[in-house]
């Protein structure tokens, strides 16, 4: 699966500042890694967020999020938030910022 070159790019740019950020080809398309965990991903152009068990039903009671499931499991703790969700910058750099704090919480991974 191809990912939203511009959906990439907006990504990119909120994360700019963060440390220790890596891109990586994961679950089909891209995916953004704080100090080894991932905070998003970009798949088709959709954007998976970890937001973590705890804001995972408030996450998932937002407009245009919905459950990720992979290979008939729910991934709980993530959502998949469709493009209408992610139109302007402050909708983007929301779900986005969910996730840095999410990866953010946790141990660095080697």
């Amino acid at each position: 699966m191809a990912f939203d070159d511009d959906l990439a790019r907006r990504v990119r740019e909120m994360l700019a500042e963060q440390p220790a950020l890596r891109e990586r080809k994961m679950f089909g398309g891209l995916a953004f890694l704080l100090a080894g965990n991932m905070c998003c991903a970009i798949l088709g152009d959709e954007l998976l967020v970890r937001v973590g068990p705890e804001r995972y039903p408030a996450a998932l009671a937002q407009p245009y999020a919905r459950i990720r499931s992979l290979a008939g499991r729910t991934m709980t703790g993530v959502v998949v938030v469709a493009p209408a969700g992610l139109a302007s910058d402050e909708a983007l750099q929301s779900w986005v910022m969910q996730g840095v704090a999410y990866a953010m919480s946790l141990p660095p991974k080697a």
